[in-house]
């Protein structure tokens, strides 16, 4: 621009030196071609001209873009101040919401062992949901009917409930003291003796025939010991492994006090106070490990299945010589699933279960059950799952010390049991089992009052029972009672790490499965509505045998 208006200046000062009029005539010497000249001059003017009209436009644009440059400058100063305003007032509302959600978890943590409000109350009128809960317009029968249909079938079909144990348990410690007397202190598991439990020692057991279901705990030979790991152990477990647990075959040596001196080289002139010369600690032994999984120290259920059924055969040979009927394996994937069969044709099944006891309390480690309470697979074979059998049996004896006499509460199960077994005869089976039915009573035991489970009250609290049923259905939410249920007495002595776990949902499976889900539904308001013909029909004719054909055998 600077050297545009020296040329322009230049130009002119030549202008002016050299116009004519700045001279006179006289003292000059004209040429001949002046025209020529002049013409030649006012050419070059009008290229100073266009020149210097050119500048300026070039002066003017320069001027627009520079101004444009700064407005768009501006422009996005605005823009970025508007984003970091709108990302601020962002970032609050996250934050906000994170709290809020914090805070809601937390409040769900605090109430979700709680009874829904149709459950809980100490009168009846302040549950008017529940009872009034139309379950689709389909009605259960009457108090009369209900007691009839009580007296006749249920009852009557387990009237020698008493006589079965007793015969059961008495061939069972027969028969687990022949395994005993085969077995080797030294190399062999130890047998202990069993503990009856389920509906047979609880006493609800409906269908026919009658089912005792017996834990046989064992322990490892010596020096080696079980060391259990519950699945609320760990911090982060997938949500299909919850209910289950590993146990660790560990040898008696192996840092039990916490010694290092396997751990780390020691030199030749030092010792271990603890374990000295002749009692090394040797690691990786994994092959003298009994019943271990391939490479690893925890325990197989496999493998305990097959020593289970291996030992149980070895000592009914041992022994049938003293016995006028044949034992024989009923399920060949249940390791303990066994059937007395008598000459006359007749059959008595019972269930032995191997089980480890977790620690010193009442829990056990089962190594396979016919029908698991999550409803689903475990994810490996060293996968043992948690069973509260013990602890149930415990809190239904607890409780019906403080109900008054006659209580309905082993009555409503009893009837809902049998009507979900004729149902899974007319329509196969669902997802739905007599442990969640048991597991429902169980929570309303907790929130219900004594007096509420008298014997009058027997309609009453069927039907309640069956809408707790259907609005967990509904919901797909049935919390197992004593997993992360705070409300349980502490007089159960349940161990602390399992109140205070994650509650378990043992529904779970109908939020991944959606045709078993509707399946289920679909059963259970079949089964409602069959319930008043089905009682009927059982009221006035009680069929001699309504049990199902026994599977396939295998005879031992």
């Amino acid at each position: 621009m600077a050297l545009g208006l020296f040329r322009v200046c230049l130009v002119v000062v030549t202008a002016i030196i050299n116009h004519p009029l700045l001279f006179p005539r006289e003292n000059t010497t004209v040429p001949e071609n002046e025209e020529e000249i002049i013409r030649q001059m006012q050419a070059h003017q009008e290229k100073l001209q266009l020149e210097q009209l050119r500048l300026e436009e070039e002066m003017a644009r320069l001027a627009a873009d520079k101004e444009a440059e700064k407005e768009a400058l501006e422009r996005v100063a605005e823009e970025g101040q508007q984003q970091n305003e709108s990302r601020t007032a962002w970032d609050l509302w996250s934050t906000l919401c994170m709290i809020l959600f914090l805070v809601i978890e937390v409040w769900r943590q605090d109430h979700q062992d709680a009874p829904s409000p149709e459950c809980l109350g100490s009168d009846e009128d302040e549950l008017p949901d529940l009872e009034g809960a139309p379950l689709r317009g389909l009605t259960l029968p009457n108090r009369a009917t209900l007691d009839h249909f009580y007296e006749r079938c249920i009852r009557g079909a387990t009237a020698d409930a008493a006589r079965t144990r007793e015969f059961v348990e008495g061939f069972v410690d027969d028969l687990l003291e022949a395994l005993r007397s085969l077995c080797s202190r030294d190399s062999d598991m130890e047998v202990e003796d069993f503990i009856g439990v389920d509906s047979m020692y609880e006493n609800w057991q409906v269908n026919k025939p009658l089912l005792c279901d017996l834990f046989v705990p064992f322990m490892p030979p010596e020096p080696y010991h079980f060391h259990p790991e519950l699945w609320c152990s760990s911090r982060s477990v997938p949500l299909d492994r919850q209910g289950y647990g590993q146990i660790k075959v560990v040898r008696a040596d192996e840092d039990t006090l916490g010694c290092i001196c396997g751990k780390t080289k020691l030199g030749e002139d030092m010792l271990c106070l603890l374990h000295g010369r002749n009692n090394v600690v040797h690691h990786g032994s994994k092959a003298a490990d009994p019943l271990c999984a391939p490479n690893s120290p925890y325990l197989d259920t496999m493998r305990v299945m097959k020593w289970f059924q291996t030992a149980l055969t070895r000592a009914w040979h041992r022994i049938e010589h003293k016995y006028e009927f044949d034992l024989a394996f009923g399920q060949l994937d249940t390791p303990g699933s066994l059937k007395i069969r008598f000459r006359s044709g007749k059959f008595m099944p019972f269930n032995l279960i191997p089980v480890i006891q977790c620690d010193d309390s009442d829990l056990y480690f089962v190594s396979h059950l016919a029908r698991e309470p999550g409803g689903g697979t475990r994810a490996s074979s060293t996968d043992w799952l948690l069973s509260f059998a013990v602890y149930e049996r415990h809190f239904l004896r607890v409780t019906s010390k403080a109900l008054p006499e006659g209580a309905c509460h082993l009555s409503c199960l009893q009837i809902a049991s049998f009507l979900l077994s004729k149902q899974s005869r007319l329509t196969g089976p669902s997802g739905l089992g007599n442990y969640h039915l048991k597991t429902a009573l169980l929570h309303l035991l907790l929130a219900r009052r004594p007096a509420d489970w008298k014997a009058e009250q027997l309609d009453a609290r069927l039907h309640e029972l069956l809408c707790f049923l259907e609005k967990s259905l509904l919901e797909k939410k049935l919390q197992h009672f004593f997993i992360g249920n705070r409300k349980v007495p502490q007089a159960m002595g349940l161990p602390e790490a399992v109140r205070r776990a994650e509650p378990l949902n043992l529904f779970r499976p109908f939020v991944l499965q959606r045709s078993l889900y509707r399946k289920t539904v679909d059963s259970f308001y079949e089964m409602l509505k069959n319930a008043p013909a089905l009682i009927s029909e059982y009221s006035l004719h009680i069929p001699s045998d309504h049990a199902s054909l026994p599977p396939k055998t295998v005879i031992l």
